[in-house]
């Protein structure tokens, strides 16, 4: 074994990884290895042929359909292994040439350079998690297409409902006794209260199997804590967790606000500062959600008996931060509007702002030892 680096670019696939080198310093070879499989044990092969000619090893792939397990292999074998994000790996705009050996050496090549952006790769347990929590909004997702859908038809028949809310007992009621010419319309409308009441039920389901699985999270302290805020529910909180993971990789509140993708996009030059619609990177559930609790602060600030209930036996830094979020958030989204912002422009910000007040309790929680380990 010698002293050198090694800088090693996967390009995964379902069945196969094409792997190439690069060595240490900027003038070293960068070389095409070849292709395996995409198997432990071809990959424990590789890992130690490698190793046993290079003194380190730096590995790296896309984030991609095949998950983090390659990732957590390489780095159980004591090698450095990193997830890329693709959408930040540079690109040359002239290359029209694409595949697995140009991509991995270009992957190896970038990163002996410096290029690439690594992701967070969460532990086996959060990522469990984030995947039910994810079911529970495809679940939801659900549940809003079917209804979409059959409000589409009866709107094509004219058949408006005369009340004010839907899907109510009265509204499903109203919608079972109109009367249709084509029996197949009677069989349509059926089938799609079916399939409205099972991915209701299907919803109900993965609710409560998150609710009987949170308190063994290592991560439910701040779960528990975001609940302070005001516009963010139990479920809402779960959603915002699970998909940023911790919150400590973030120093300032600003990268928080710019990985869910809150930021303003700009394309500015020399004088003229043009600055567009948020960027919308990052998850958009976590995004979704926080757009969604924003327009509770279009109210005056108080804490009524449902946020009081939510906050019962939190701390008290959490409290005051909550407070002083409510306070400020209330009075912008007021101030906003009467400058007659447009409402969703009004929204966005105070989202982009509950942001950084949930990076503030998240970082007065304190976590179980396994879980700051596990960060």
């Amino acid at each position: 074994m010698t002293n050198n680096t090694a800088f090693i670019g996967l390009d995964t696939h379902k069945e196969t990884i094409a792997v190439a080198i690069a060595e240490d310093n900027r003038n070293g070879e960068v070389r095409y290895y070849g292709q395996i499989a995409n198997e432990p044990a071809a990959v424990l092969k590789l890992v130690k042929k490698l190793a046993g000619k290079y003194g380190k090893l730096f590995f790296c792939y896309e984030a991609g359909p095949c998950g983090y397990g390659l990732q957590r292999q390489i780095a159980g074998l004591g090698h450095d292994c990193v997830v890329i994000a693709p959408s930040h790996t540079p690109t040359k705009k002239g290359v029209r040439i694409k595949n697995d050996c140009r991509d991995a050496l270009e992957l190896a090549r970038l990163h002996r350079a410096g290029d690439l952006t690594t992701i967070w790769v969460p532990d086996e347990a959060h990522e469990a998690m984030r995947d039910l929590v994810r079911a529970r909004i495809t679940a939801m997702e659900m549940v809003k297409k079917y209804r979409q859908h059959l409000q589409g038809f009866l709107l094509r028949h004219g058949r408006i409902y005369p009340g004010k809310t839907h899907w109510t007992k009265t509204h499903v009621k109203w919608i079972r006794e109109l009367k249709f010419d084509q029996p197949a319309h009677h069989i349509l409308i059926e089938e799609n209260l079916a399939a409205i009441r099972d991915s209701r039920d299907r919803l109900a389901r993965l609710e409560q199997q998150i609710m009987n699985l949170l308190p063994s999270w290592s991560l439910a302290p701040i779960v528990q804590a975001f609940q302070a805020m005001r516009g963010i529910s139990h479920i809402s909180a779960v959603i915002l967790v699970s998909e940023i993971g911790d919150f400590n990789r973030f120093p300032h509140p600003r990268q928080l606000v710019s990985y869910l993708g809150l930021s303003p996009s700009e394309h500015s030059s020399g004088n003229r500062v043009i600055r567009g619609p948020i960027t919308k990177a990052g998850s958009k559930h976590a995004r979704r959600v926080l757009i969604e609790g924003a327009w509770a602060y279009r109210l005056p600030a108080r804490v009524g008996k449902t946020l009081a209930s939510r906050q019962n036996g939190l701390a008290k830094d959490v409290l005051e931060i909550a407070w002083k979020a409510q306070v400020r958030l209330c009075q912008r989204f007021r101030s906003m509007g009467g400058r007659r912002k447009n409402q969703n422009v009004v929204t966005t910000a105070v989202a982009r702002e509950m942001a950084c007040f949930m990076w503030a309790i998240a970082r007065t929680v304190s976590l179980p030892v396994q879980a700051v380990r596990a960060s």
